[in-house]
C-alpha cells in the first residue's frame, strides 16, 4: 500500500505543473478539491448517516487541514520552487508527525522508530541532492508554503489515527470532502477569474484532464487507501510515504533518459531502512535487521 501511494503521489507534481501552465495557483487548488468532491459525492451519500456532531467536526477538520489547505499551498509553492526542493520539504512530514504525536497525541515511539525518521529523511535528501547535483532553487517565501503543508499533513495523520480509528476509510475521505468541497467551489467562482478566463482559454479541457487525473486518482482514491494505512499501522509510518516520492521521481527521470548513478543505491537503501525502522516494534523480531546484523557479525 505504501509503495502504491508513493507511485501515485510521486507522479502528482508533474500533474500540478501541467495544471499551472493553464490555470492560476488558486484555480488549480480549488479545482483539485472540487473535482475530488464531485467524484466522492456518491460515496458520501451512502455513508452520511450515523455520525455524531463531534465526528462531523473532525471530518471538517480533516478536510480542511488534510486536503483543502495543502492543495492551495502546493499549487502556490510550485510557482516559485523546483520539484527537488519540494520533494525534500515534503519529506519533513514524518518528522512533524512524530513531534506532534509525542507532544499532543500521546504517542510513545521507541528510539529506533525516531532514528528511522531521521535516517529516512537523510536518504530522501541525499537522493534528491545527488540526482539534482545539489542544485536547489531556493526561495524562502515559497518554501515555507511546503513546510506549512507538511505540518498540516502531520496534524491530519495524527487526527485520523487518534479520533477516526474505527471509522471506515471511505467514510473518512468522502465525508471530509463533502464538508469542504462547497467552500472550494465558492472560492473558485467568486474569488478567481475562472469563468471569464475559461470562456477564452482553448487549453481549458486539457488542463481539466490533468487535474481530473490528479483529483480522482491522486486525491480521492489515494486518500481512501492512505486513511486505511493509517489505521493499520502508525501515523509516522503512513506519513513516511513522502520519503519514497523522490525515489519515484528518480525512476521517472531514468525512464525519461536521465543517467543512473551508483550513489542512488545507497540513498534508496537509507530510505527503505528508515521506513522499516519507523514501523518496527522490535529489532530482534524484524527479519530485515536480523539479516543485516548477521552480515555485520559474519564480516567480523
Amino acid at each position: 500500500m505504501l509503495f502504491f501511494l508513493a507511485i501515485v503521489w510521486g507522479s502528482s507534481f508533474i500533474l500540478i505543473k501541467r495544471g499551472l501552465e493553464i490555470f492560476t495557483a488558486g484555480e488549480v487548488g480549488a479545482l483539485r478539491v472540487i473535482i475530488t468532491w464531485l467524484f466522492l459525492i456518491p460515496f458520501a451519500l451512502r455513508h452520511i448517516r450515523g455520525f455524531s456532531r463531534r465526528q462531523w467536526m473532525i471530518f471538517f477538520a480533516v478536510g480542511m487541514i488534510g486536503s483543502l489547505i495543502p492543495a492551495f499551498l502546493f499549487a502556490a509553492a510550485q510557482k516559485g520552487i523546483d520539484s527537488s526542493l519540494a520533494g525534500i520539504l515534503n519529506s519533513l512530514t514524518p518528522l512533524f508527525t512524530l513531534l506532534l504525536g509525542m507532544a499532543f497525541f500521546k504517542t510513545r515511539p521507541k528510539w529506533f522508530n525516531i532514528a528511522g525518521v531521521f535516517i529516512g529523511l537523510a536518504g530522501a535528501m541525499g537522493l534528491v541532492s545527488v540526482s539534482g547535483n545539489g542544485n536547489f532553487s531556493f526561495n524562502m517565501g515559497f518554501a515555507i508554503l511546503i513546510i506549512i503543508a507538511a505540518v498540516c499533513y502531520a496534524i491530519n495523520v495524527n487526527t485520523v489515527k487518534a479520533f477516526l480509528q474505527n471509522v471506515d476509510p471511505i467514510s473518512i475521505t468522502a465525508l471530509s470532502f463533502f464538508t469542504v468541497g462547497p467552500l472550494a467551489a465558492v472560492y473558485l467562482f467568486v474569488g478567481t477569474p475562472f469563468i471569464s478566463s475559461a470562456a477564452t482559454n482553448p487549453e481549458i479541457y486539457k488542463g481539466l484532464m490533468y487535474l481530473a487525473i490528479l483529483a480522482i486518482g491522486g486525491t480521492g482514491l489515494a486518500l481512501m487507501l492512505f486513511n486505511r494505512l493509517i489505521q493499520m499501522t502508525s501515523a509516522v509510518f503512513a506519513s513516511s510515504v513522502t520519503y519514497f516520492i523522490p525515489v519515484i521521481a528518480l525512476i521517472w527521470g531514468i525512464a525519461d533518459g536521465e543517467h543512473f548513478r551508483p550513489g542512488f543505491v545507497l540513498w534508496i537503501f537509507l530510505v527503505i531502512s528508515g521506513v522499516l525502522l519507523v514501523n518496527t516494534r522490535s529489532l530482534t523480531e524484524n527479519r530485515f535487521f536480523r539479516f543485516i546484523s548477521g552480515i555485520v557479525k559474519f564480516s567480523r
